[in-house]
Formats: C-alpha cells, sequence, structure tokens
C-alpha cells in the first residue's frame, strides 16, 4: 500500500521558502496590478469583462517558473490570445443555432484541441491557453457576445499587463525573464572548435539526440537541461576524486596593485615578478578589479599587427617613447568586478570558467570578501593532473 501511495504522492520541492514566498509574493503584486490597469482600460469596453480567471494560471507559470519555456512572453500572451481566437471561432462556426452545431460538451473539447494544436504550430504552447478557450465556449452571453473581441481585448490586455509585472518583478528579484535559449557554449576564441569541456564526456550532441528520442514537451528549457547535467558530472567528479577547494591550491603572496598604482609601475611588476595579471585592492583589501597584460595590449592601442610593428621598431631603435593620452593608473584600464571564487570553492567548478569562458586568473576571497589569492590555470591543471595521478596509483 505504501509503494501505491507513493506513486500518487508528489516528490519533495526543492525550491527554498525564499523562492516559494518570491512566487507569491509575484503572483499577488502581478495580479492586482493587472486586475486594476485592465479594470481602468476596460471598463467601457462592450465586452464587459476586464479579468478572466486563466490569469491566475498564467501567474503561476510566470512568477513561479519563469524559466520555463511555456512561460516565455511570446508562449504566454500568444498562446492567450490564439487560444481564446480558437474558442470564439468554434462558438461562432459550430456553436448552437448553426446548421452545423455540435453540443456543448463536444464543442469544449473541439475548443481546447484545436487551441493546442494552434499553439504548437504556432511554437506558444501555454497551459492556461487550453483554460482561455474553454472560457470563450462556456463564458456565457457576456462572452459570446464579444466574439473575437474578447481575445483581442480583455485577453490580450489581461495577459500583456501581467507578462510586463513579470519582466520587471523577476529581474528585480534576481530571475532572468525573459529566459531566453542561451548560446551552446560559445568558444571564446571565435573558433569552430568546441569548447574543452564538451570535448570528452557528455556533449550537446548527446542530450540533442536524447530529447529528439524521447519526443515530448518538457518544461525546461535547452540550456538549464544541459546546465544541470554539467553540474551533476562535476558533483560525480567530486564525489569520486575528492574535493579539492580553492584555498588548497591558490597562491597567496601576490603581487597587487591599486587604482592609483602607475601604469609604468605595474607594467615594471608584471614583467619583474614574470606575472601575467595583477588584482586590483582598494584599501580594505576587497577586489575591485583586475588587469592583464591584454589590458594593456587593448587599451595601448595595439589592435593590429600595424601598431604592434611600429612599436616593435621604436624598440628595436631604442627611441623614446613619445606622449600619448592614454590612461596613465591601473583603474583606467582594468577590468571591473573581476569574477572570483571563495575559499571553499571546489576547484572543479573553476573548470568551465577557465576551460570554456577564457578565464587565465581568478582572485580568491575570504568570508569577509577581502582578497585571499589567486589561482592560474596552471594552479588548476596541476592541482587536476595530481589528483588523477593518486587516483591511478591507488
Amino acid at each position: 500500500m505504501r509503494a501505491f501511495l507513493d506513486r500518487w504522492l508528489p516528490s519533495p520541492t526543492t525550491a527554498s521558502g525564499a523562492e516559494q514566498l518570491r512566487a507569491a509574493v509575484g503572483a499577488l503584486c502581478g495580479l492586482l496590478i493587472t486586475a486594476v490597469l485592465s479594470h481602468f482600460l476596460l471598463e467601457s469596453s462592450s465586452a464587459a469583462i476586464f479579468m478572466v480567471a486563466p490569469m491566475g494560471a498564467s501567474a503561476v507559470l510566470l512568477f513561479a517558473l519563469p524559466a520555463s519555456p511555456l512561460a516565455q512572453p511570446w508562449s504566454a500572451i500568444g498562446g492567450n490570445v490564439v487560444s481564446g481566437l480558437v474558442g470564439a471561432a468554434c462558438v461562432r462556426w459550430l456553436g448552437a443555432g448553426l446548421p452545423i452545431s455540435l453540443p456543448l460538451p463536444m464543442l469544449c473539447g473541439v475548443a481546447v484541441g484545436a487551441a493546442i494544436a494552434a499553439m504548437f504550430a504556432l511554437r506558444c504552447l501555454h497551459p492556461p491557453g487550453g483554460a482561455v478557450a474553454l472560457t470563450t465556449v462556456i463564458g456565457g452571453p457576456a462572452v459570446h457576445a464579444a466574439g473575437f473581441e474578447f481575445a483581442l481585448l480583455t485577453v490580450l490586455v489581461n495577459t500583456a499587463i501581467l507578462t510586463g509585472m513579470a519582466v520587471i518583478y523577476n529581474n528585480l528579484t534576481g530571475r532572468r525573464y525573459p529566459h531566453t535559449q542561451q548560446a551552446a557554449h560559445p568558444n571564446p576564441h571565435g573558433t569552430r572548435d568546441a569548447v574543452p569541456t564538451v570535448r570528452l564526456g557528455f556533449k550537446p550532441e548527446d542530450l540533442d539526440a536524447v530529447l529528439k528520442q524521447h519526443d515530448q514537451v518538457l518544461d525546461i528549457s535547452r540550456d538549464d537541461l544541459e546546465s544541470l547535467f554539467m553540474q551533476t558530472e562535476q558533483r560525480a567528479y567530486q564525489r569520486r576524486f575528492g574535493i579539492i577547494n580553492c584555498e588548497d591550491i591558490m597562491s597567496r603572496d601576490i603581487v597587487s596593485a591599486e587604482f592609483g598604482t602607475d601604469l609604468e609601475q605595474a607594467w615594471q611588476l608584471m614583467r619583474r615578478h614574470h606575472v601575467a595579471a595583477l588584482p586590483v585592492l582598494n584599501r580594505a583589501r576587497r577586489v575591485i578589479g583586475i588587469v592583464t597584460q591584454t589590458d594593456f595590449l587593448d587599451h595601448g592601442g595595439l589592435d593590429n599587427y600595424g601598431d604592434i610593428r611600429k612599436q616593435l621598431r621604436r624598440f628595436l631603435r631604442k627611441s623614446g617613447v613619445t606622449h600619448t593620452e592614454k590612461a596613465e593608473v591601473v583603474g583606467q584600464i582594468m577590468t571591473h568586478h573581476p569574477t572570483t571564487a571563495r575559499l571553499d570553492t571546489p576547484i572543479v567548478d573553476l573548470v568551465p570558467l577557465m576551460a570554456d569562458s577564457g578565464f587565465h586568473h581568478i582572485p580568491v576571497v575570504d568570508d569577509e570578501q577581502r582578497f585571499a589569492g589567486i589561482i592560474t590555470q596552471s594552479d588548476l591543471v596541476a592541482a587536476l593532473y595530481e589528483s588523477r595521478f593518486a587516483e591511478a596509483a591507488a
């Protein structure tokens, strides 16, 4: 009996209490503002209806599942409006009193089925759209009298306002919306090679093949699904080889700069210590930027070989450096707010950043966000090699 009941009971949610509260407050605010504005805008309309019930279902998707493909703006607006038009067409052309009329139960099924087909065709599948189509059929004389205006006025205004509120609220509370499909592993070097993390193990083509074989609509975007698989692989790697944190391998005695450090001094520091980057710290030793050799090249006007050749000729002739209008302190050319890691960050979390995104140096901060050290690609390669070597020797 317990096994039977377990099949029917829902699995525990993975959303935190804070996320649940965020979604609930968002739906409350979104529907409240939608109702107020719709009542103001539609009060004098011939439809005499300012709010439709399916907006409650749309609110669940837009605020509780903003990453879902079924909750994106085109899905919400297109799905609801198209379904409303389909429902109105069914009432007008297949409703009671016409030469070709269907009984109400059959008309309900035809309207919802046709709405689903239309949403699939227009790539705007939105579950509340089925409720909109059903509402146009069983909504009564007022909805029937409004006809297509019900979809093009009431449903459109309701959904557009609610979607606009979802855009504002989700982004203000840290959720990317619209949740557009992200480029799959872009190569930072602009070449056709796949990035390192997808050359071995799990590949996007594997996911595409499985999704095609699965042949069902999934309530999760493809890039999110791929990200979940990649993170799962990382956790499996940690369990297999043990967890090595940033504080275990980072360099601690680091040459650094300040915002006002002279560029010539910063360049000489990098040359003297044979490093390619300097973390930029404020007086509280918090990371405010990072300056690299690439920054010197980018801001030094060396974007093409002609510029580089001129500089090399000047060097070979031992001529003086001419005065320029270029920046003179580190703060003017540094990369602001660089990506950082924490002392307890597992090094496998840095692999995608360094292998795929092109980061060569990642500053490490402590619990108080103060600079503690730096990890380079060399540090990461050495640590991964040692862990693999230790596993082979075991």
